[in-house]
């Protein structure tokens, strides 16, 4: 009886080890409910395809298709430091993300057309697609910005007649201001209200270095979409990013810093018939 205990208890636990293991992929964010969802940070986590999705998705020439539910979540954060000498070179530094489940953009959707040469271009339309995020530099420095792909408009660089794994879309995106225009800083200044020059200098309060310089600054950013899975049957695709953009700059008051943003899409296709 003791031997026959102790069989069965190994049973048991190799049983609950092979649960693990078949349970130790990604979660599907369509199986689980709101409850399961809520607080746990998966809401910012974008959908997946397995590493075994290697399809197809023909493409007509002269038809537009649409791309909807597109989530772009960002992974990895650099910033370029400037170079203490002339002669080192500018590196980008690997920074930690600081804002916590509000850094992926979502629900975006878009056209895909077939252009004249072959080529396809992917042209965004709307979608939750900015996200105000924080980097926090090894040095303690913090570095905010518009993480966007707002009017992003991206051309595979060579002609296709079909979505596949060597799809990339590369473009141009518009990066809008991180501060809006009636945004107060500590002085009460702002683009578009407040006052003209800083507050509590009444003595020195016409001086020309404390008048408002504010200005309303926005900028290009570029990005390629690579596709590396593809489910022909659904037409959901996925794949890596990698996008290049500037900081905020409060308005004008700071200059701008380099930043590389990688990270993982999700996006269906379908007929935009």
């Amino acid at each position: 009886m003791k031997n026959h205990a102790i069989i069965a208890y190994f049973l048991a636990l190799c049983l609950t080890v092979l649960t693990a293991c078949s349970n130790s992929g990604e979660v599907d964010k369509r199986d689980l409910s709101y409850d399961d969802i809520v607080n746990t940070g998966l809401a910012n986590s974008c959908l997946t395809l397995p590493d075994s999705s290697r399809g197809t998705i023909p493409i007509e020439a002269g038809k537009q298709y649409a791309i909807q539910d597109m989530c772009i979540e960002p992974r990895e954060f650099f910033v370029k430091e400037e170079p203490v000498s002339k002669r080192q070179k500018a590196e980008f530094i690997e920074g930690k993300l600081l804002t916590r489940y509000t850094s992926s953009l979502d629900h975006i959707r878009g056209t895909i057309d077939t252009n004249d040469d072959g080529t396809l271009t992917f042209t965004e339309i709307d979608g939750i697609d900015f996200q105000p995020v924080t980097i926090l530099l090894p040095g303690g420095e913090e570095v905010a910005l518009m993480f966007t792909a707002k009017q992003f408009q991206g051309t595979t660089t060579a002609s296709a007649d079909s979505i596949n794994t060597s799809t990339d879309f590369v473009g141009e995106f518009h990066v809008p201001s991180y501060r809006g225009a009636v945004f107060l800083d500590p002085k009460g200044r702002s683009f578009a209200r407040g006052y003209d020059h800083a507050v509590a200098l009444p003595g020195r309060a016409d001086d020309p270095k404390f008048s408002n310089v504010k200005e309303f600054v926005s900028s290009k950013g570029k990005m390629s979409l690579n596709v590396t899975k593809i489910d022909s049957d659904t037409g959901e695709i996925a794949g890596v990013f990698e996008s290049e953009q500037f900081s905020a700059t409060d308005l004008g008051a700071g200059e701008p810093q380099e930043i590389k943003i990688k990270g993982n899409f999700y996006g269906r296709i379908t007929d935009n018939a």
